[in-house]
């Protein structure tokens, strides 16, 4: 586990968070990111605090591509830039001071903080460094009052957004309108799609704007386009969830969004079969008494480290932890000193384990 250290002369007991930040830059985000923003500037308020991905999603009761996510998102909108190794590890963090909105046309540089990163350490100085060059992603935020007020001329536009107050109960705020209009101007979401993500995401009881934002973008990702692929997705998805609930001994009630989260990393980031995740699921139940998610989580990622794809992956797994610890438990034997005196009970013949017979039969069960 890579280890990242961020180092500050700042008083521990603060951590700032600017106006502008909350003002322009807050509303429009979504709340998880806004907390691992937070998160990041109170690491660096204390001391050469130590730090990780893992234990910053272990934090948040999230996965690590959760973070991924959220840093990413904050270097779309310029609040700080990534740098990595060539294995795509990140190395470097530079939080960019907030640029003020009205003043982000410009064309001086905006102060930062750069988090530099020397092998496994991140540490912060205070030299200023250019943005990132490498173009950032636009979002809601990118639609300019011209093209928003273009748009809410679209007499589509505004069925839509009619629609979308009538499921939500209420009408629409700026940012949920931004956001509805960035579906559809950015994402590139027909009116019919934009309608059933809105029905689609109240039906699970979800009203919030940044739930519906966290859908759009997933199935963006998933290049989907149209309402029938929406639901062919949202319908494999249930029954798999569903099975995986199942072999947790879990009924009676729908996933919750982290439990969704992990699911779908399992799926999707790990890419293992049902089989798989059902083995890892049922050890879990085995081991801990109860369904844990986390704990499922932790068998399956260290399956993925050691590239099992298949379960007689993982029974060749399973023979190979036996043979280790017969080997250990035969070499503690050998090197415990003998008693000095003899008896009846020493007298019997020493057991020889054949260890290549012994993994060919756990491979065969």
């Amino acid at each position: 586990m890579a280890m990242i250290t961020l180092q500050n002369s700042r008083n521990a007991e603060v951590t700032v968070l600017t106006n502008n930040f909350i003002d322009n830059y807050m509303p429009e985000a979504n709340g998880e990111f806004v907390k691992v923003y937070i998160y990041l500037l109170r690491l660096l308020s204390d001391a050469s605090v130590p730090f990780s991905l893992e234990q910053m999603a272990d934090h948040f009761f999230c996965t690590e591509r959760d973070i991924v996510r959220a840093l990413k998102y904050w270097e779309k909108v310029n609040l700080l830039t990534l740098t990595y190794r060539s294995n795509e590890d990140i190395t470097d963090i530079t939080l960019n001071v907030p640029p003020v909105k009205s003043d982000v046309s410009d064309s001086s540089k905006p102060a930062v903080q750069t988090v530099s990163v020397a092998k496994d350490t991140v540490a912060q100085s205070s030299d200023v460094s250019a943005p990132s060059t490498k173009p950032a992603a636009r979002s809601a935020s990118s639609l300019s009052p011209d093209r928003v007020k273009e748009l809410k001329q679209n007499d589509e536009i505004v069925q839509l957004l009619y629609i979308a107050e009538q499921y939500l109960g209420k009408t629409l705020t700026p940012t949920e309108m931004k956001k509805i209009l960035f579906f559809y101007d950015e994402l590139k979401f027909s009116p019919d799609l934009i309608e059933y993500l809105i029905e689609y995401s109240v039906s699970r009881g979800h009203k919030s704007i940044r739930y519906i934002e966290t859908v759009a973008l997933a199935w963006a990702d998933e290049g989907i386009t149209t309402v029938t692929m929406a639901k062919e997705a949202n319908s494999r998805y249930a029954k798999e969830y569903f099975t995986i609930f199942k072999s947790m001994g879990i009924s009676g009630r729908n996933p919750v969004d982290t439990e969704i989260s992990l699911m779908n990393t399992w799926l999707n980031d790990y890419g293992f079969s049902m089989d798989i995740i059902q083995e890892a699921c049922s050890r879990t139940v085995l081991s801990t008494g109860q369904p844990s998610f986390q704990y499922a989580d932790k068998i399956l990622s260290g399956w993925k480290d050691k590239n099992v794809r298949t379960l007689a992956d993982v029974r060749l797994l399973d023979a190979q932890h036996q043979r280790q610890k017969l080997e250990k438990k035969t070499q503690k034997k050998a090197a415990a000193p003998k008693p000095a005196a003899t008896n009846r009970f020493n007298n019997f013949h020493q057991r020889e384990y054949d260890f290549s017979e012994y993994e060919k039969k756990l491979l065969n069960q």
